[in-house]
């Protein structure tokens, strides 16, 4: 696949979460945060059944084999809901997305030192560093 068409993927998984976010957090202010984290996964399941039928299945089939930690990773969904859900309210659109981007991107940073979770290491070095602070920056930046 082209590395551009693989950038354009990336920018449009940001936009489905820059979208999906504020959506996510009026609904938890009119029904609830676990309430809209429920409605939120279960048409999510919807749409990923109706996508795995039209791909055939993939692979469906071997989900048992999956270690356990990794049928716990719909945890990680509720935690965002709930925090969307104290957060857009109170700090704002812009606010809630900044800060998730920075948890996302400074974890993304110790995975990739780690080499945790079967990804690729990539050590730490002074341009990542300086990448991390910016990004500190630039959200303390868009929060004033």
């Amino acid at each position: 696949m082209a590395d551009w068409l693989i950038i354009l993927i990336g920018l449009a998984g940001g936009v489905a979460v820059g979208l999906q976010s504020p959506l996510a957090g009026s609904m938890a202010q009119r029904v609830g945060g676990t309430a809209s984290s429920l409605v939120m996964h279960l048409s999510g399941a919807v749409f990923s059944a109706v996508l795995l039928f039209l791909r055939g299945g993939e692979r469906i089939r071997e989900w048992k084999t999956l270690p356990w930690y990794m049928l716990t990773a719909g945890i990680f969904g509720v935690i965002l809901y709930q925090t969307i859900a104290i957060t857009l309210p109170r700090l704002g659109s812009t606010m809630m997305i900044v800060l998730i981007i920075i948890g996302q991107l400074v974890l993304g940073v110790i995975v990739d030192h780690f080499g945790l979770l079967g990804v690729v290491q990539r050590p730490l070095d002074l341009a990542r560093v300086l990448g991390v602070f910016a990004l500190i920056l630039g959200g303390y930046l868009i929060s004033r």
